[in-house]
């Protein structure tokens, strides 16, 4: 079986990187999206020494144009196959809804909804050229229960909720398994700016939603992926 062909969005720092280095480990070809690039090339470098291959790709989840420009470039390196599709780029904001602008939910939605759209539709040729395509959605315990302060943020996850149950009926014949990946507060970098009294002790580690992700994958082809819980650590 030739070697793992993979894309991760938001690839360049916390899960995404995590999920990146994890399959690089087994020797996968990995495509790191993100906006910066210098954090990119950062992590090709961390692939390349974990023992995969490893390409840059910049681009903008939330513009189409920027997406498909940058899926061209991944195409190629990847030999028009994806076995393995990450959505993970995504934002987070806190805010009661009476301080919520327009703007902001928009932000959301552009980000954790639209992005998985584009992403998912131009890479869908390639992950069925595959034959053993699996596309994971990043959702979040939020998009299985509300908490105040965050309803921009559960109603996007929510909807890539939605989007990963419908498209997991859609690509059924083909084969292509959908698996959403429901993480409680993981200790990332997007923690940094955002107020509040966070215990970050007690939060996952992005390197334990990758080997969550990593335990599906290789699961025989009939195993139940379809949501991936993952509970709050003691």
């Amino acid at each position: 079986m030739s070697a793992l062909r993979v894309l991760v969005t938001g690839g360049g720092r916390g899960i995404g990187r995590a999920i990146a280095l994890r399959f690089a480990r087994e020797g996968a070809s990995v495509v790191v999206a993100a906006r910066t690039a210098t954090e990119i090339d950062k992590v090709v470098g961390e692939i390349e020494a974990a023992g995969g291959k490893g390409m840059a790709a910049q681009l903008d989840v939330r513009e189409e144009q920027s997406v498909a420009a940058a899926m061209w470039r991944a195409f190629e390196f990847l030999g028009d196959e994806i076995d393995v599709l990450v959505n993970n780029a995504g934002v987070f904001h806190v805010a009661p809804l009476e301080q919520t602008e327009y703007d902001r939910w928009r932000w959301m939605f552009q980000a954790n909804v639209d992005g998985p759209f584009f992403v998912t539709k131009e890479c869908l040729p390639a992950l069925k050229a595959s034959g053993r395509g699996h596309i994971f959605n990043i959702a979040s315990l939020a998009g299985k229960r509300g908490y105040a302060g965050n309803t921009a943020y559960c109603a996007s996850k929510y909807a890539l909720r939605g989007f990963g149950d419908a498209l997991r009926e859609e690509l059924r014949p083909s084969g292509i398994r959908v698996s959403t990946v429901y993480p409680t507060s993981t200790d990332t970098a997007i923690f940094d700016g955002i107020p509040g009294n966070w215990d970050r002790s007690k939060m996952h580690k992005p390197e334990e939603v990758a080997e969550v992700l990593w335990k599906a994958w290789s699961s025989p082809r009939d195993a139940n992926v379809d949501d991936l819980d993952m509970p709050p650590r003691a």
